[in-house]
C-alpha cells in the first residue's frame, strides 16, 4: 500500500486507476488530505472497517472495486473456480460493516453480473467495467438527487447537517451534502450549521472540512448544541444522509440522527433525508436491521487522550433510527417521497 500526499484535488473520494483502487483516507482529515491505493481486496475490506473509507454510497462502490481487485488477484484456471474466489472476497468484504445495505447493494450487483460471463477474461473484463459505471453512475445519481431536493430549500435558508453525507461518503458531490450544492448551484444563498458528530467527529473533521474546501459558509456546533441552535431561530431545514432506509420509512443514520430529527419536530423545522434508491431495503422490516456497535474506545478517547476511567463500560452504537413520522421527506434521484411513505416509496421504485 502506498500512502501518497495529494494537496490539490477536487475530492472524489474513491477511483479504479491503472487496476488500483485509490481512496482518500478519511481517518486523516482534516490535518492532511492524503490517498491511499490498494491492489488486494483485503486491503479495501481493511479500509472500510477502519473507517479509511465511510458513507453508504461510498462503501458500495468501494465494495464492487474490491472485487474488481479480487478478479485480477484470482488465480483461477476455470470460470467456476474464479467465481469461487470472488465468492469468498465478497464474504470477507460484505462482513466489514452491517448496518449500510450499499455495501450489499454493490457486491450483489458486481456477483450478479460475474455469473454472466463466459470465459475467465470475459468475467474480470465485466467486473471491472461494472464496477467503474456504479462510480460514475454514482455521481449521476447524487446530481439528480440535488436536482430534486433544491426546490425544497429557500435563499437564506440556514441548513442543519449531521454527520457527513458529503462528496466524502460517495464517490463524488454527496446526498445531502449534494442536496445543498445543487441548492446554491440554483442561485440561493445556504448558509450550513454542522454538528461535530461524536463519537468519530465526521461532522467536525469531514463535513466542515469539505464545505470550507468548497465556499460554503459553515459554522460547527457540538452534538449538544441542536436545541439551542433551533431554539434561538438560527436553522430553518435540516438535511440528512442514511446508511438504510426501509420501505416504511424508518431511517438508519449516523448516531445522533434521531435527536436531531426529535428536536427538529418540537421546533417545527423541516427535517429531509437525502439517499439513491440503492440506500432503500425493499426487504428487511425496521425491527430485523443490525445495529453496529463499535468499540468502547472511541467514546473514552480521544485519540490517545483518555477523557474516561478505566474499565467503564461503554454502549457505542454507530447508528440509530429515526422513525418516519418525524421526516418531511426522502430526497432520491427519482423524486421526492412524502407521508404515507410506503406508498411513495414504491411509486419511487416503478
Amino acid at each position: 500500500m502506498n500512502d501518497k500526499i495529494v494537496i490539490n484535488s477536487s475530492l472524489r473520494t474513491v477511483e479504479w486507476k491503472d487496476n488500483k483502487v485509490i481512496m482518500i483516507e478519511q481517518t486523516k482529515l482534516p490535518n492532511e488530505l492524503v490517498f491511499v491505493e490498494y491492489d488486494d481486496f483485503n486491503q479495501v475490506a481493511n479500509a472500510i472497517k477502519t473507517l479509511i473509507v465511510r458513507g453508504a454510497p461510498a462503501i458500495g462502490v468501494s465494495g464492487a472495486f474490491g472485487l474488481g481487485l479480487a478478479v485480477l488477484q484470482s488465480k483461477a484456471q476455470t470460470k467456476d473456480q474464479l467465481l469461487s474466489d470472488l465468492e469468498y472476497a465478497k464474504n470477507i468484504l460484505f462482513a466489514t460493516r452491517p448496518t449500510a445495505v450499499n455495501l450489499g447493494w454493490g457486491l450483489k450487483k458486481i456477483m450478479n453480473v460475474a455469473k454472466t460471463g463466459n470465459s475467465i477474461e470475459e468475467i474480470k473484463e465485466l467486473v471491472i467495467s461494472t464496477a467503474k459505471k456504479m462510480a460514475d453512475e454514482d455521481i449521476e445519481i447524487n446530481k439528480l438527487m440535488g436536482k430534486n431536493g433544491a426546490p425544497l430549500f429557500d435563499d437564506n435558508d440556514t441548513i442543519m447537517t449531521h454527520c457527513n453525507a458529503g462528496a466524502l461518503a460517495t464517490v463524488a458531490y454527496g446526498t445531502a451534502l449534494g442536496v445543498i450544492r445543487a441548492t446554491r448551484e440554483s442561485g440561493k444563498n445556504v448558509k450550513v450549521i454542522a454538528t461535530e458528530t461524536r463519537p468519530i467527529q465526521q461532522g467536525s473533521r469531514l463535513t466542515a472540512f469539505e464545505l470550507k474546501h468548497d465556499g460554503f459558509d459553515v459554522s460547527l456546533v457540538p452534538d449538544t448544541a441542536v436545541g439551542y441552535s433551533m431554539s434561538n431561530g438560527l436553522v430553518n431545514k435540516v438535511v440528512v444522509g442514511a446508511d438504510r432506509i426501509v420501505k416504511t420509512g424508518h431511517v438508519f443514520n449516523k448516531i445522533g440522527t434521531y435527536q436531531v430529527a426529535t428536536m427538529a419536530k418540537q421546533h417545527g423545522i423541516p427535517f429531509y433525508v437525502a439517499a439513491p434508491l440503492s440506500t432503500i431495503d425493499m426487504e428487511t422490516k425496521a425491527e430485523d436491521v443490525i445495529i453496529e456497535m463499535r468499540k468502547g474506545s472511541e467514546v473514552t478517547g480521544i485519540g490517545e487522550n483518555k477523557t474516561a476511567p478505566d474499565d467503564i463500560n461503554v454502549i457505542n452504537p454507530a447508528f440509530d433510527m429515526t422513525p418516519p413520522e418525524l421526516i418531511s421527506g426522502i430526497i432520491t434521484e427519482k423524486g421526492v417521497a412524502t407521508a404515507p411513505f410506503e406508498e411513495s416509496i414504491e411509486k419511487l421504485f416503478k
